[in-house]
């Protein structure tokens, strides 16, 4: 239930940020897709600035866990398994 609510939340957000922004829902399809770019990339900032230490461990997640997200592939892990 709470997933529910937690996306309920975010969808309330982003008619909020299209309502300031003046962007009718739904949205053309262009803003839709850079909206959805974003917030693919969005989601993978703070996970990337807490490895950024770490060089071994960030080239490890932007391969294992950033590109397969964010570029639809199976990660490495994926493959090994099947």
């Amino acid at each position: 239930m709470k997933i529910y609510l937690v996306s309920l939340g975010a969808g309330l957000l982003a008619g909020l940020v299209y309502s300031l922004l003046g962007v009718r829902s739904p949205a053309p399809p262009v803003v839709a897709l850079v909206g959805l770019a974003g917030i693919l990339l969005g989601e993978q900032f703070i996970p990337l600035a807490k490895r950024f230490a770490d060089r071994t461990e960030l080239v490890r997640f932007v391969r294992e866990d950033c590109a397969p997200q964010i570029l639809g592939t199976p990660s490495p892990r994926q493959e090994n398994d099947a």
